[in-house]
């Protein structure tokens, strides 16, 4: 089903940002830019998710096809 397009594991990014970092990062200090570092963690995950969702499609060889088919 997923042969030939790698390029779906980048969508495992952000699962690993909020989910698989949060016992490393789960820490009020040190602030950054003011705010307690898991927030500072959340929003910088949540910003990061659509350069990962992006590489996924850019890569997608099945997303590329239907791209080109669009008129």
């Amino acid at each position: 089903m997923f042969r030939g397009r790698a390029s779906l594991w980048w969508l495992l990014g952000p699962a690993v940002l909020y989910l698989g970092a949060l016992p490393f990062v789960n820490r009020i200090h040190p602030l950054v830019l003011g705010m307690p570092f898991l927030m500072f963690w959340m929003l910088l995950s949540t910003v990061a998710t659509p350069l990962f969702i992006w590489l996924a499609a850019r890569g997608d060889p099945v997303w590329r096809a239907n791209r080109k088919q669009r008129p």
